[in-house]
């Protein structure tokens, strides 16, 4: 079945370049109506124009497509609350957010200044909050929405001089997990993707012939499969080089340890049943955790009484 997303009006954040611009174009192809969104910043956050999304949306036009730019900075909710605005006061609608826009300041943690970490987390957790926040009523109305936050591997499993990176992306997983249970009766599916591909974002890391291998293009591909009509919810799609993979977290059955023998000891004498994988399972509410204690606790409160 043919992916289509005509009809569709769509939001790409850091749209100008890279993954954004790759997302925006392909949304595009397929029939969106997409409002190119681009600070026009270097990659560490500074500066601003708005000649990338401006030629993004002169590359849409071409192809017969609508589309319209805006320079939002996304860690301002007053500017992302304009963007919403000029996109419904145009199209009257937003069905997909694609929380793309993000920067880097990488540096070992002994390094790196407060304002360092301070400003990755504002545009990449903020950001997303802050778009998402702005479409989200829209979305409740119409019972209608797309949204993919923008995780990555180095939050998921962590890596050397992106502490500030790494706590904002794992922040979106967070995110994503608690809206899925609040958009789901709204007909909101929020899906993440953590790509892996050659931009201006990686360029400098990986070697030229490396960077050609991850295309943009690549990401894109499966990223469009979290923000149509048949959308996953709550899937985190991993994408990069023409690989694909999905990713979870688990949690282990556990054991328990009545309250008179509860000490550090005596839970690092249950170590290897507490990690037990056999009966490990992806759970989809912090409540699930709460209840599978208690229903261990009554089980022991039940065998002592007999």
């Amino acid at each position: 079945m043919t992916i289509s997303f005509a009809g569709k009006v769509a939001i790409v954040t850091g749209a100008g370049n890279g993954l954004g611009r790759s997302h925006a174009l392909e949304l595009a192809r397929r029939g969106a109506k997409v409002v190119v969104n681009d600070l026009g910043g270097a990659r560490d956050g500074s500066g601003a124009s708005s000649a990338a999304s401006q030629e993004v949306v002169a590359l849409i036009e071409a192809m017969g497509g609508e589309a319209i730019s805006h320079g939002a900075n996304v860690a301002n909710f007053d500017e992302v609350q304009d963007m919403v605005q000029q996109t419904m006061d145009k199209w009257g609608r937003v069905d997909v957010l694609i929380n793309n826009a993000g920067i880097l300041r990488d540096k070992s943690f002994s390094k790196m200044t407060l304002d360092d970490f301070k400003v990755v987390m504002d545009v990449h957790v903020m950001g997303s909050v802050n778009c998402t926040k702005a479409v989200w009523e829209i979305m409740k109305q119409q019972n209608y929405g797309r949204i993919v936050m923008t995780t990555s591997s180095s939050g998921m499993y962590g890596n050397f001089g992106q502490s500030n990176y790494g706590a904002a992306k794992m922040a979106l997983i967070g995110l994503m997990n608690t809206l899925v249970l609040e958009g789901a009766k709204n007909n909101i599916h929020i899906n993440a993707l953590a790509p892996t591909a050659g931009t201006r974002m990686t360029e400098d890391l990986m070697p030229e012939e490396i960077v050609k291998a991850f295309a943009p293009e690549a990401v894109t591909a499966g990223m469009l499969t979290l923000c149509d009509d048949d959308a996953p919810n709550r899937f985190i799609l991993c994408a990069g080089a023409g690989g694909y993979s999905s990713a979870s977290i688990f949690e282990t059955d556990g054991c328990f340890i009545p309250t008179a023998k509860q000490s550090p000891e005596a839970v690092r004498d249950n170590w290897d049943k507490l990690t037990a994988q056999d009966n490990q399972k992806a759970l989809v509410s912090g409540a699930q955790q709460g209840e599978k204690f208690i229903m261990k606790a009554m089980a022991f409160m039940k065998a002592q009484q007999q």
